[in-house]
């Protein structure tokens, strides 16, 4: 079965039924949509690992013919290998993903217009959209953890492992739609930790002196102090031992942290835990501090080092795949890697690549889906779309799909509707 992307209803705007604010729609389309049933897949938490810097397709999950850097030929970097899946390789160095691809998806396909500034780009892949200087869009994280909340009673909806940045964050949904972020997976999120002087008695008090003050505040205070208050009553529920002992990765078997590797592997261990204990939406960022030098902005001699980037990738997530599985969560835990652009097949002056958005990978994996290895095609160098293109609405389409979010419905900015993923369309295929 095949996706197909024709009716791109951006791009319809402006044309047919008149709407309110000015828009319009033509009818055919709305009654298209009306007949189309929704979609919903029934994924409980999802696990987003990023990789900043801007992955190469052509380098890892959509391998084509190689390269030579000292000879100006275009193609791969790498030698690619067999998957589980018939047809479907990726680089060499994803040795452990491999046998695993049939419960996963690389999504070849997806694009976009921005290619020449890092963070634009890193906004536009968490919150679907392009930067405007009217509106604070949510990201993706923020959405899902929005629409379903937590996942168990005393959980955060949503985590970050990484740094805090206002891309991950909640936009116009305030607040209590934000993250709760650590940078170091030995210990909890940053202020929840209770200082060692301040007793359970004492921590009481303060929490009964705080009920005051919010009780005798001004009922009309404006939306943005109440969302700043239910974010501090949630961050008082988060501080207790309760909560912090899904930070305990010591309690894990030897064998099964040593097999998710390094600090990054680590990062996704505790992701694993933090599903467990209820958290909807967890985002884990791939090489926090850069280790190898330039991360997966492989300009010139940054490509040297970009297949130990490829390897800790590739056993973390396979083990984190194989892991949640054992658990009985795999199909409940949709497992998201994303990047902010692609790099061309081209070789720069230096050896390295460039920015490309015009094609590039994003992958699935687990989350109840209709795995396929791959979807889409690109063309014999991975420079532009062939079949079935991904938009990155469409991408954001699918997750909400899978986690049985309306991914039509729209949310408000005061009393502003914006449709929840910039009508975006899922990828049906992996449905059903």
């Amino acid at each position: 079965m095949k996706h197909s992307n024709p009716m791109n209803r951006r791009h319809f705007l402006g044309a047919g039924a008149s709407l309110a604010g000015g828009l319009s729609l033509p009818h055919s389309l709305l009654a298209n949509e009306a007949a189309s049933p929704l979609i919903q897949g029934k994924a409980e938490h999802v696990i987003s690992i990023w990789l900043g810097g801007g992955m190469a397709q052509t380098d890892t999950f959509d391998p084509k013919r190689k390269g030579d850097p000292k000879a100006k030929k275009a193609g791969s970097y790498y030698d690619s290998i067999d998957t589980a899946v018939p047809g479907v390789q990726v680089c060499e160095h994803l040795a452990r993903m491999a046998p695993l691809m049939d419960r996963v998806t690389a999504v070849r396909t997806v694009n976009h217009n921005v290619i020449d500034e890092h963070a634009a780009a890193t906004n536009r892949m968490h919150t679907g959209r392009p930067i405007t200087g009217s509106i604070t869009y949510p990201s993706i994280g923020s959405l899902i953890s929005h629409e379903r909340g937590p996942a168990a009673e005393g959980a955060p909806p949503y985590v970050v492992i990484g740094y805090p940045n206002v891309t991950r964050g909640p936009g116009f949904l305030g607040a209590q739609s934000g993250y709760l972020y650590l940078t170091d997976t030995s210990r909890g999120p940053a202020g929840l930790s209770r200082p060692k002087g301040i007793t359970a008695g004492r921590q009481t008090r303060r929490e009964q002196f705080l009920a005051a003050l919010l009780a005798a505040k001004d009922p009309t205070t404006d939306r943005q102090m109440q969302s700043y208050d239910a974010a501090i009553e949630q961050s008082l529920k988060l501080s207790g031992p309760k909560f912090n002992k899904v930070f305990e990765l010591d309690k894990e078997p030897a064998d099964l942290r040593t097999s998710y590797g390094g600090e990054f592997g680590q990062r996704c261990l505790l992701s694993r835990r933090l599903v467990e204990r209820g958290v909807r939406f967890v985002e884990v960022s791939h090489n926090l501090n850069f280790l190898n030098g330039t991360g997966w902005d492989t300009h010139n001699e940054g490509i040297l080092n970009q297949h130990e980037l490829i390897r800790e990738l590739d056993g973390a997530v396979a083990t984190l795949i194989t892991d949640l599985e054992s658990k009985k969560l795999l199909d409940k835990t949709l497992i998201v890697i994303t990047t902010e652009f692609g790099r061309p097949p081209e070789f720069d002056g230096g050896g390295g690549r460039g920015h490309q958005g015009t094609a590039f990978s994003c992958v699935l994996a687990g989350g109840g889906l209709n795995h396929q290895g791959a979807w889409g095609q690109t063309d014999e160098l991975t420079k532009k779309v062939v079949e079935n293109p991904v938009s990155v609405p469409d991408f954001f389409a699918t997750i909400c799909a899978a986690t049985g979010v309306d991914y039509r419905k729209s949310l408000y900015d005061g009393d502003r509707p914006i449709p929840i993923t910039d009508r975006g369309e899922p990828i049906g295929a992996l449905f059903g």
